[in-house]
């Protein structure tokens, strides 16, 4: 006797907006949390760029000094809400050239730390950690992703600007 499938339901609208706002979040959390230790330590974050072996001496300056403030600037306009579907695209360029930068790093055999949150530079052999670091970046990427496809969240600057109002989540 064949069971009895209960009709898939698609998500609410209201679900998808709290979705949306755990995902910006979240996102936003990373880039504020990121680029706040890089500013902290710049001389490091100018050690965790030149491990990489990629750009020139005087690139490795321009983006060690630029990365962790374009990393905080990202983090405020997704934690505002403002702009979220052109700081998403914008974050998986960002997260896209992290990711290249971390493979070409491995299949290069360079031994360094990502320093995608504080420290980086070179490790001893064996102490990378690039498959997990590869993981959680695909992960970031897949929270800008779903910001690009659907930028709508609560508690956001876009809500007022688009003239949506905000309704409280029901309780029901």
């Amino acid at each position: 006797m064949l069971a009895t499938l209960a009709p898939v339901t698609k998500p609410s609208g209201k679900t998808l907006d709290i979705l949306g706002t755990l995902a910006r979040l979240g996102l936003a959390a990373v880039w504020l949390i990121s680029g706040g230790v890089k500013v902290a330590d710049l001389n490091q974050t100018y050690v965790a760029v030149s491990a990489y072996e990629l750009l020139p001496a005087g690139a490795v300056s321009v983006v060690a000094s630029a990365m962790p403030f374009l990393e905080l600037a990202l983090g405020a306009l997704l934690l505002a809400g403002l702009g979220t579907r052109l700081v998403a695209a914008l974050s998986i360029v960002v997260l896209l050239a992290f990711i290249g930068a971390l493979l070409q790093a491995w299949v290069r055999g360079l031994s360094i730390d990502c320093g995608c949150f504080g420290g980086g530079g070179q490790v001893a052999e064996g102490e990378t950690q690039y498959p997990l670091e590869l993981a959680r970046d695909t992960a970031f990427l897949l929270l800008a992703v779903w910001l690009v496809i659907r930028p709508r969240s609560l508690f956001s600057a876009d809500a007022v600007f688009d003239g949506r109002r905000e309704q409280p989540i029901e309780t029901r």
